[in-house]
């Protein structure tokens, strides 16, 4: 039997995961407050990560920062999904704050609902009221919606405790429904979606 990384799965081939995080995540000070990324930095950077595919990204962007304001940390990522009735999502990425450096990062999780079809997708998720690194590292819920045959831009929101999460996603494939569903943080690799 032939054992397949995640992120081979997930990027189509490639290299084996990277060497695991060794060592203490670092932590902001109590009384120090981590400067946001302002709108543009963010619009920069997603539109060097979505390449081709960021036809819109600015427009999303800026609701997010509307309804929820300037983030303090953002995610850039890969991730698949698939569901029928219930379903799966796996990703990889990269956390980026201003005051504690970056942070390579899994996330996986499961969906219950009307819901149906496969996609693959580039994320970007923007992270407001994140404390700690450590903070990342749990359970995020909330409702999903999605209707596209070969792409688009969309984006939700997750919540735990204060800290919010807001991933905005493109991709390709085919998938329509309404689902509940939470994603899991994690430093390692999983295929348990729980």
């Amino acid at each position: 039997m032939v054992e397949v990384s995640r992120r081979q799965l997930i990027c189509g081939g490639g290299s084996a995961a990277t060497a695991l995080l060794l060592g203490i995540l670092p932590t902001w000070a109590a009384n120090e407050r981590p400067r946001p990324f302002r709108m543009e930095e963010l619009v920069d950077n997603g539109h060097r990560f979505f390449g081709s595919m960021s036809r819109g990204l600015a427009q999303v962007v800026q609701e997010a920062v509307r309804r929820w304001g300037l983030p303090n940390g953002y995610i850039l990522g890969q991730e698949a999904s698939g569901a029928f009735v219930g379903g799966v999502r796996y990703g990889e990425g990269v956390l980026y704050t201003r005051n504690a450096g970056d942070q390579h990062l899994y996330w996986q999780g499961p969906s219950i609902g009307f819901d149906a079809g496969a996609d693959g997708d580039r994320t970007m998720m923007l992270v407001y009221n994140l404390a700690a690194t450590q903070d990342i590292f749990r359970r995020f819920g909330g409702a999903d919606g999605s209707a596209y045959l070969v792409g688009g831009f969309g984006f939700t929101a997750l919540t735990d405790q204060n800290v919010i999460l807001v991933p905005i996603r493109t991709g390709v494939g085919a998938r329509f429904g309404v689902s509940i569903s939470y994603l899991k943080f994690t430093q390692q690799s999983t295929w348990n979606p729980f």
